[in-house]
């Protein structure tokens, strides 16, 4: 795998900031395709994209400096080099969660858990290409796996460092692959199950996954009692999904304007 996209001269594209990109449209255009549900203006939606990308990017920055400071107090400069890789999703999905629900309910007054519903769908699809990013950039890597569809990367990278070429699992693709059969789940509960369904199915299915998938990472050095801060921190997703799913298949249909979501989404197109 070749980190680098496109080198012209001194200047280079790396394929993380692609598919990065890549993912922003996809989310974007998923968003702009359910907006209606949340009764969003297509400028509204726009608006909640981007903020939610900026906040989502800080956050998982911020999150995986934290957990390199060693590193990084001895190399202050490095710590904005994102398009090297070291963002950490968890960071970037609470970060971007607490913005964008503080965006919804102060700036566009709309339905914050309407809005996270929309919102399952896009930021699954961006996930998956961001990770086929990470798949390219080498990091985020597996441990060392005799399996056929194993990789190796390339000579001097740090996951052919760390495990002396071995050739290791493609944790990066298989959290790509779940991401992209769980987009349209999600953009489906969108149209067809109860409000804030599909928000609590997103927080409770990556909780699970993302549990499962840290077994086959081989990047992780820092553990909390034999598991990864991810795991630790699906300790609280999966249950949070659970508890949050139970609550809105309880609830009766919200009362809305029109009480027919369709009417007011059409009011929300015209």
């Amino acid at each position: 795998m070749d980190p680098v996209f496109l080198s012209i001269g001194k200047f280079s594209l790396r394929w993380y900031g692609v598919m990065a990109a890549a993912g922003f449209l996809a989310a974007l255009i998923i968003m702009q395709l359910n907006r209606r549900y949340a009764k969003l203006s297509a400028d509204q939606t726009a608006n909640i994209v981007i903020a939610a990308m900026l906040s989502g990017v800080i956050g998982s920055r911020i999150f995986y400096v934290i957990q390199n400071w060693n590193y990084y107090r001895n190399h202050i400069g490095q710590i904005i080099r994102i398009d090297q890789g070291g963002l950490v999703f968890y960071g970037g999905f609470i970060l971007a969660a607490l913005v964008l629900i503080f965006y919804v309910k102060k700036i566009c007054r709309a339905d914050a858990v309407r809005v996270l519903d929309i919102t399952a769908p896009a930021l699954a699809a961006a996930h998956a290409l961001g990770r086929v990013g990470c798949f390219f950039n080498g990091c985020c890597y597996g441990k060392p796996a005799e399996l056929f569809w194993a990789v190796t990367y390339p000579v001097n990278t740090p996951p052919y460092q760390h495990y002396a070429g071995a050739a290791l699992h493609p944790v990066q693709l298989y959290e790509a692959a779940l991401n992209l059969l769980l987009a349209p789940l999600f953009f489906l509960l969108v149209r067809k199950a109860k409000r804030g369904v599909a928000m609590s199915c997103y927080i409770l299915s990556y909780g699970v996954l993302r549990f499962i998938d840290e077994f086959f990472r081989g990047d992780h050095t820092d553990f909390v009692r034999g598991f990864t801060p991810a795991q630790v921190i699906g300790f609280a997703l999966i249950p949070l999904g659970v508890f949050l799913l139970v609550k809105f298949l309880r609830a009766p249909q919200q009362e809305q304007a029109g009480s027919n979501i369709n009417q007011a989404a059409e009011t929300v197109e015209k």
